[in-house]
């Protein structure tokens, strides 16, 4: 059999050969892009493994071909930890589009008798964006405000007004009243300002469910300003597509059986990373067959193994010996995968055979697992884990063990 290159591409936001389902998605994003006036921004929201940075990524040429700039990047904790950090990390992506515009300058006379003053057009760089910055008095969100209505001005001068600034890993910000800094509320505070004036800059946030939370904990008019999209689990159908049609798009003749997506598809229960992983596992195994004319089963506990130790066991492993007790009482739990309360996880303590936890213990061991990214709380007081499979994961470890 021919060498064929390995079409699925399990990665940290690499794009897929075939983005299955989202049509849903791309219609609210469509939407808020017809906006006259900017009512509402967006936020794309969901487990790892869902596909938010691929689907953002898809967003870009929809809204450049709908007439919009597109300017953004992932906010990293660096950029996150201060207003003026987060606001040199928006003039940065802001000069991308800027760059090619004008401002025209004066220049001071020079020195001598009958020397005049002369013009002449600058580039609108990182420079000049932050010169307007520095030379604004007041807070730090004067200053990137008056930023951003200096660019606003100019942009619309150049017919393109629209744009959006998009920002995935948006989980990062928070504001640390104990340090005086509020990168978040300041963020907020600053692109409600401005398209409460008629500016058409449009704020699209993608990062884990505790994000949104954290939007309404800062500012409670976030719950107007933005609309929510919760990325799940691919369907049925979509899930087969995305097993199946990569191959297509590759012309690999490299086929499996109905049988075999079945089994891929309830493998990998419709999250997008673990589709990826399993079929690129699967279609190896499967060029490295000896004998083509006789086909081997798919080696689906060898490829569960390895999903466990490249994207379970490394935050597993910052559990302690009690929080993984409390972690397999919640695999336990009938709605584990949705949501639970700490009422449910004591209940089924008191029927399991291990030391109970009390309500006060459960809470703070979920504040305490919630830090190390294992479970979040969501507004409504309830907790689901934050990582996908994470409870069928740990019922193989203690039936392992």
């Amino acid at each position: 059999m021919a060498i064929f290159k390995n079409p699925y591409r399990p990665g940290a936001g690499h794009m897929p050969p075939h983005l299955a389902g989202r049509e849903t998605e791309y219609a609210e994003f469509d939407r808020l892009l017809r906006q006259e006036e900017i009512l509402e921004n967006l936020v794309l929201t969901g487990l790892r493994g869902v596909g938010k940075t691929v689907l953002l990524e898809t967003f870009k040429p929809r809204a450049i071909a709908a007439g919009w700039l597109w300017c953004g990047t992932d906010l990293s904790e660096s950029a996150s930890v201060s207003e003026r950090n987060l606001a040199e990390r928006i003039l940065t992506d802001l000069a991308v589009i800027t760059s090619g515009l004008t401002v025209r300058i004066t220049d001071a006379p020079g020195v001598g008798f009958g020397s005049e003053a002369t013009e002449r057009d600058v580039p609108i760089t990182y420079d000049v964006l932050r010169r307007v910055f520095d030379n604004t008095p007041g807070l730090t969100s004067d200053k990137l405000k008056s930023v951003l209505r200096f660019a606003a001005d100019y942009l619309i001068a150049g017919e393109t007004p629209r744009v959006i600034f998009a920002y995935d890993e948006a989980q990062n910000l928070a504001d640390n009243a104990g340090k005086e800094e509020f990168p978040l509320s300041m963020l907020l505070d600053v692109f409600a300002g401005l398209q409460r004036s008629g500016i058409s800059f449009l704020l699209v946030l993608t990062g884990l469910p505790t994000l949104f939370p954290k939007l309404v904990e800062a500012r409670t008019y976030a719950e107007r300003m933005f609309r929510v999209i919760m990325l799940g689990r691919l369907s049925e159908g979509e899930s087969e597509d995305a097993i199946k049609k990569p191959l297509d798009v590759a012309d690999c003749p490299v086929r499996f059986t109905e049988l075999s997506v079945r089994a891929i598809a309830n493998e990998a229960g419709g999250y997008p990373y673990f589709i990826q992983f399993i079929c690129r596992e699967v279609f190896d195994a499967v060029l490295q067959q000896s004998d083509p004319e006789r086909p081997q089963p798919i080696p689906i506990g060898a490829i569960q193994r390895k999903l466990d130790t490249d994207f379970f066991a490394g935050r597993w492993a910052r559990a302690t010996d009690r929080q993984r007790e409390l972690l397999y009482l919640i695999s336990g739990l009938e709605q584990c995968d949705e949501e639970f309360t700490i009422q449910e996880v004591v209940a089924a303590s008191k029927q399991a055979d291990i030391k109970e936890f009390s309500a006060s213990h459960v809470n703070q061991m979920l504040a305490a697992l919630a830090g190390q990214g294992l479970v979040y709380k969501n507004r409504f007081g309830k907790y689901s884990l934050a990582v996908p499979l994470l409870s069928q994961f740990i019922q193989r470890v203690y039936s392992d063990a």
